[in-house]
């Protein structure tokens, strides 16, 4: 077992560069340096943007109408380039590809009524339950999430309750790891 010196090592992403989070984008720490390389040398263009994960984010849901559960304001950030560079990517045929929930709730927020992403800075309030048309994201690379949470009703209003609960039941069976530094799932 790690010490809490290792911990605050192994949990950020090698891509962090700003500070105010109350924790890591969990999906982003599968990558390494030489994994991202790989992926760049597959032609694949990555774009950063910033979601400062809060308190509400882990909030359990504790309604049983979902559409009754809120997750607070959350601060983001989405430059002018990299808002380009993913429009163009779109606009050239190209899939986006969100690693973790923060950047799908970030660009999700960011898309206009022309389906296009544009730059932005402030506060994102959005809550992303089943039912929710997404505008932006075409692919989810996340984690598996604790039940009753806003995480967990996000990734299945991208892949259906039921297609996500049966993912669930087969990582149990398989005995995958689950949480922060849990195994992951790209959902196409």
């Amino acid at each position: 077992m790690g010490s809490d010196a290792d911990d605050k090592e192994r949990y950020q992403t090698v891509y962090a560069s700003q500070r105010g989070a109350i924790a890591a984008p969990t999906a982003g720490l599968h990558f390494t340096p030489t994994v991202l390389q790989n992926v760049k040398a597959r032609g694949v263009s990555i774009s950063e943007v910033t979601l400062h994960v809060g308190y509400g984010t882990f909030e359990p849901v504790r309604t049983d109408d979902v559409d009754h559960h809120r997750v607070a304001p959350e601060w983001s950030f989405v430059t002018d380039e990299a808002a380009a560079k993913i429009n163009d990517a779109r606009e050239l045929g190209g899939r986006l590809v969100t690693v973790g929930t923060t950047t799908t709730r970030a660009l999700e927020s960011a898309v206009g009524s022309d389906s296009r992403i544009a730059g932005r800075s402030g506060f994102v309030d959005l809550t992303i339950v089943p039912g929710y048309e997404f505008r932006a994201v075409d692919m989810l690379l996340t984690n598996f999430h604790l039940p009753h949470s806003s995480l967990l009703m996000l990734v299945s209003a991208f892949a259906g309750r039921d297609l996500i609960l049966a993912a669930y039941r087969h990582a149990v069976r398989e005995g995958y790891r689950f949480y922060s530094y849990g195994d992951c799932m790209l959902v196409l």
